[in-house]
């Protein structure tokens, strides 16, 4: 089955314990809800840096990431379909990409 990333984008940050709380609470349930389809949960993220051929600035650029999840779907659709139940919509968006697996040496140990 296709692994896809989910990009989060903006979000509202937490001010207070309470808020942190009530929002770790609505992540835990989506998380529930979506089950054995999570590869990885992921993490919010900080500033970023963008790096290019002409140096480092320290910005992400117009809509930096603000976290990620990597899930299991079996199309984009499905993808789709899960990132629109995410705690996020309302305070931010997410870029759905399909990872494709690049073949390696290490891939033939087995």
């Amino acid at each position: 089955m296709p692994h896809f990333i989910f990009a989060y984008h903006g979000g509202k940050r937490p001010e207070n314990d309470a808020e942190i709380a009530a929002e770790m609470a609505r992540w835990e349930s989506w998380f529930d809800s979506i089950g054995g389809s999570v590869i990885d949960p992921g993490n919010p993220v900080g500033l970023s840096k963008t790096v290019s051929a002409d140096g480092v600035v320290d910005h992400g650029g117009a809509n930096p990431i603000s976290g990620y999840t990597i899930i299991y779907a079996p199309d984009m659709d499905g993808a789709i379909e899960v990132a629109r139940a995410c705690p996020i919509m309302g305070s931010g968006t997410i870029e759905v990409a399909e990872i494709h697996a690049f073949p390696s040496g290490d891939d033939q140990r087995d």
